[in-house]
């Protein structure tokens, strides 16, 4: 319903903009009072102007009625559900980690780099630790 009425709009709009631009304007009329062919028009001799200026009113009319259907259409829509409100959380089982298992490691192989007792096994690589 909202697309046709938007479609209905721009035509109206176009229909609207295309009869302002044929219109004469209102310095136009003096050079017509002098004769220049007016009684031989597709109007009459009183010429496009009422039958313009008519239909340009009718279709101001529309244009504003379409404007105030859009309007009250938009304010009666109300707002869409995500994708996610619809769908329940599935049940699953708990998921519970293991801890990792650890490896003692005995106090006699760690290796600490900087360290008095490792100084003499990296030879310079790693600067010593002021104590």
């Amino acid at each position: 319903m909202q697309t046709i009425l938007i479609v209905v709009h721009l035509f109206i709009a176009l229909g609207l903009i295309g009869l302002v631009l044929i219109q004469h304007g209102k310095g136009a009329d003096a050079g017509a009072a002098f004769g220049s062919g007016a009684s031989a028009t597709v109007f009459g001799s009183a010429g496009s102007s009422s039958f313009l200026s008519r239909f340009t009113a009718i279709l101001a009319a529309l244009f504003f009625v379409t404007s105030l259907g859009m309007a009250w259409y938009s304010m009666q829509t109300t707002e869409k559900k995500s994708l996610m409100e619809g769908v329940e959380a599935e049940e699953t089982a708990p998921v519970i980690e293991a801890p990792a298992p650890t490896v003692p490691v005995p106090e006699s192989e760690v290796v600490i780099p900087g360290s008095a007792e490792n100084s003499q096994d990296a030879a310079g690589d790693v600067p010593k630790i002021p104590e």
